[in-house]
């Protein structure tokens, strides 16, 4: 049964990711289908990420009350449906209607699963796991490719991930029963008089120096992610394709890098491992922002700080119940994943703002200013809980 359900876990991690890059792999076609600016796209991801991270900030009341399997079968079924009222939508205005419980969905579910990995499974558990939520995100686009090309149309790709959510769904209210571990970590946990409220968790020693490193670390992933075909393309003279599949790079490594860790988590701790991420991610930053003329050093910096990045955000999820106890860890965690979300999406917009108005080559030092931040708060939340032990 544990291995059934672990089974599960990992295919609903595949989910998570699958609907994550729809949009920007059929925004191409569907702005101009729908006749609205090229622009609008950033209207949607908005709403997503709005609705995520109120759902983030509820996840503790409803994990209390339905347990963290119901709140992840429901999550799911939420995301399918708006992902279907995504593929019948023939204006704008329903696009904007259907991204509320497609934004509510995902960041429910997003809170209860990782919380549950991280109190029932070993660190190495949720590096892989992370590495199958890359999976889905690396899926989808193809879905949504060959839909394009046979001439299906965008909205048969979303109707084809929205169906295989729906097949998630049912089996993950049929695996109900199976989430009632023998330990009762969980059943204690729900049955805590009161969930804990924000400024509460927020007065907990060291809480918010783990949101300002998930802050960072979602800030410093998403612009990296987002500007760095420009980046080489306008700073370091490389040609558009050969940046393009580096910057695909930065998402493999990051994913390559998840399943490897793996392999060390459980031996080298959670601590370790994101201090070596972040070191691995400052020398990939360096190598990035070297001037023209050594460009295969900026390449071979993106790839870096892509495996600099895999263990990071696992690690912080992972070594959260014993950072702050089983009983404040799913409120905390919620906080982070709504922390994450707000650096994933304002950060890379204010990149923009800084490109256009002052210059691209400024993109290494934007970068590094997370890193640093992302290290200090991560090694100033080391200090509290070493002396909480």
């Amino acid at each position: 049964m544990y291995s059934f359900l672990l089974i599960i876990i990992y295919i609903a991690f595949i989910s998570l990711g699958l609907p994550d890059s729809l949009l920007g792999s059929a925004w191409p076609v569907m702005y101009e289908q729908l006749d609205v600016p090229i622009s609008y796209a950033g209207i949607v991801t908005m709403i997503i990420a709005g609705g995520t991270i109120v759902s983030s900030l509820m996840s503790d009341k409803l994990t209390r009350k339905l347990g963290a399997g119901l709140v992840t079968a429901i999550s799911v079924l939420m995301t399918a449906v708006a992902l279907f009222g995504f593929s019948i939508s023939n204006s704008f205005i329903l696009l904007c209607l259907w991204a509320i419980p497609y934004g509510l969905g995902a960041g429910a579910v997003d809170a209860a699963l990782n919380n549950y990995v991280a109190l029932h499974y070993a660190s190495r558990h949720m590096s892989w796991l992370h590495c199958f939520w890359g999976i889905g995100a690396a899926v989808s686009p193809y879905i949504m490719s060959y839909c394009l090309t046979s001439g299906c149309g965008w909205n048969r790709g979303y109707s084809s991930v929205a169906i295989l959510q729906f097949i998630l769904t049912a089996v993950l209210f049929i695996s109900l029963p199976l989430w009632k571990r023998e330990n009762n970590i969980e059943n204690s946990y729900e049955t805590l008089p009161t969930p804990l409220s924000l400024p509460q968790a927020l007065k907990i020693k060291g809480v918010k120096f783990v949101l300002l490193t998930f802050f960072s670390y979602c800030a410093l992933e998403t612009t990296t992610g987002l500007w760095a075909s420009s980046y080489l393309v306008k700073f370091h003279g490389i040609d558009s394709e050969t940046a393009a599949k580096f910057a695909s790079l930065f998402f493999l490594g990051i994913t390559f890098g998840r399943f490897l860790c793996g392999f060390i988590a459980d031996k080298i701790g959670d601590k370790l491992l994101i201090r070596f991420g972040i070191m691995a991610i400052i020398l990939g930053v360096i190598l990035l922002g070297i001037p023209n003329g050594r460009s295969i050093l900026a390449l071979v910096g993106l790839v870096i700080i892509g495996l600099g990045c895999a263990p990071v955000y696992p690690s912080l999820i992972h070594s959260t119940p014993s950072n702050f106890g089983q009983e404040n860890s799913q409120a905390i965690i919620g906080i982070q994943m709504a922390s994450a979300y707000v650096g994933s999406t304002f950060m890379p917009p204010l990149f923009g703002l800084i490109a256009d108005n002052i210059s691209i080559g400024i993109y290494p030092i934007y970068l590094i200013c997370f890193s640093i931040l992302m290290l200090i708060m991560s090694e100033m939340l080391n200090r509290v809980i070493a002396v909480k032990e």
